[in-house]
């Protein structure tokens, strides 16, 4: 169950839940005054470049970049809750995590120190568990709230043994000082740091195997989801970005870091598929969205994974502040899928091809035989499976689904081409933004077998197997004590 805004009248409610509204009103003018400060600082660092203070924090274009896009999203999701929440009792403390969690964002991509990055990363972990348990009266939240924690204060502690290590074995004790000692980096102390780093990055962004508390999370408020699925799960893209150089010393990682991508995007996929509710069917698709994330960092395309995390922002959050009409749309009455024909399967293929050889032409990647294939073929696949949901979703004659597949989708991925492309430009100073790495057997090998899967899925070749869907719902229930089993145990109050 997701968290609800009450139906019970406002002079209905005890004391404490009819509060003043200056608190929600004053966070809310402030968050959309750091986006607008953001947006100058932004162009002033175009114009003027980063800086870099005491070695305590440090501002480049990834910093300004995600004050702009975290401070957009954070004041969506509190103009949003100013109705969602009226009355609530947790209105106040509701809005105080929200913006405060937002303050912990931009706050940790400024972060140069490595105590004040660990910090940080922690306290951001703390607040996004308080917001999933926000509601006291309802032990099905806490007890979410208690699962989160314990998936942040691992990836926290993983995180401890990265930067420790890290700091032992070059003595920098910034991130950027790190960076510039990654060529020293090898052996044990690396190897170390490395798989911490990653393993830390994997819980944050619930991959698979560490799903488990992202379908926990059902309790928090759904302004809530939509800030932990727009932004919170992207810490994981963020982290491999900041330590890039130490992740990509030795492409055997990046190898795993693409495999490991590829079988939650495939995974995630799945999972999506056996949910029965709106938000758990977002959930599913926010571990395969990750995964595809993480994979576009283990090839080496950095500037790739941020463009991602920040398109799917804007479609997880619009996603899920409008699930409550998704549930009245996709009623008995509104179902409209409709058998693809031979022609139908014909113009999907040339579109999604069409998509990706656009892509290649407008950003330069799949040109050459390195990584950039993968990256052009993961576009490709993208195109496909949207275009065929379009044309089997949409009411319309067939000639006019099957004509505006292309008008839609290929200037979709002209218009991403040009936002990865600026973004790119903006990380150019970072160190190893963008690495692609040289094609071997192994990765012609992951990818032929994700391409497998992928067609499978696509052709509903799961859907036969019995076995597979029990598997499926048991790897995506939910801890028993997380789960509402009658509407007497909800208490908003």
């Amino acid at each position: 169950m997701s968290g609800h805004s009450s139906q019970t009248t406002v002079g209905s409610l005890p004391d404490t839940a009819a509060e003043s509204p200056f608190v929600p009103a004053a966070l809310t003018w402030l968050v959309w005054s750091l986006f607008a400060t953001s947006v100058v600082a932004l162009v002033g660092l175009v114009r003027f470049g980063g800086r870099e203070f005491a070695g305590v924090v440090a501002v480049d274009g990834l910093t300004v970049l995600l004050w702009v896009v975290a401070t957009f999203f954070s004041g969506i999701v509190h103009s949003y809750s100013r109705r969602y929440m009226a009355g609530n009792a947790h209105e106040t403390r509701f809005f105080v995590a929200v913006f405060g969690f937002t303050a912990l964002v931009m706050a940790l991509v400024a972060a140069d120190h490595l105590a004040l990055f660990g910090l940080l990363w922690l306290a951001m972990g703390l607040v996004m568990a308080k917001l999933i348990g926000i509601v006291d009266g309802w032990r099905q939240a806490r007890a979410a709230e208690a699962v989160a924690r314990r998936y942040f204060l691992a990836s926290s502690a993983l995180l401890g043994v990265a930067l420790t290590t890290l700091w032992w074995a070059t003595g920098a004790t910034t991130v950027s000082g790190i960076a510039a000692a990654s060529g020293t980096l090898g052996g044990p102390a690396w190897i170390v740091a490395a798989s911490a780093l990653v393993l830390a990055a994997m819980v944050q962004s619930a991959l698979v195997p560490f799903h488990g508390w992202l379908f926990a999370s059902m309790t928090a408020p759904t302004p809530a989801s939509a800030l932990m699925h727009a932004g919170f799960v992207n810490a994981g893209g963020i982290l491999l970005l900041r330590f890039a150089p130490v992740v990509t010393v030795e492409p055997a990682l990046m190898l795993a870091v693409v495999a490991i991508g590829a079988a939650s995007a495939l995974l995630g996929k799945l999972l999506k598929s056996v949910q029965p509710d709106v938000k758990s069917k977002l959930a599913g698709s926010t571990v395969g969205q990750m995964g595809f994330m993480i994979m576009q960092a283990g090839l080496g395309f950095f500037g790739a994974a941020i463009t991602h995390l920040i398109l799917h922002g804007f479609y997880k959050a619009y996603q899920f502040l409008g699930s409550t009409g998704r549930i009245e749309h996709t009623g008995p009455k509104a179902a409209t899928e409709h058998a693809t024909s031979a022609l139908g399967t014909a113009m999907t293929l040339l579109t999604g091809l069409a998509g990706g050889a656009l892509f290649a032409v407008l950003t330069g990647k799949g040109t050459s035989l390195d990584s950039g294939l993968l990256l052009a073929l993961f576009v490709t696949l993208t195109t496909l499976g949207a275009t065929r949901s379009a044309v089997q979703s949409t009411s319309l004659p067939s000639t006019v689904r099957y004509g505006a597949a292309p008008l839609l989708f290929l200037p979709a991925i002209g218009v991403y081409a040009l936002v990865y492309t600026a973004i790119s430009g903006l990380l150019a100073g970072l160190p190893v933004a963008t690495a692609p790495v040289e094609l071997s057997v192994l990765h012609v090998a992951v990818a032929a077998a994700f391409l497998a899967v992928y067609v499978a899925i696509e052709a509903g070749v799961h859907e036969r197997s019995h076995r597979l869907y029990v598997a499926l719902v048991n790897a995506s229930q939910p801890p028993e004590s997380t789960v509402l089993t009658a509407t007497e145990e909800y208490n908003e109050y």
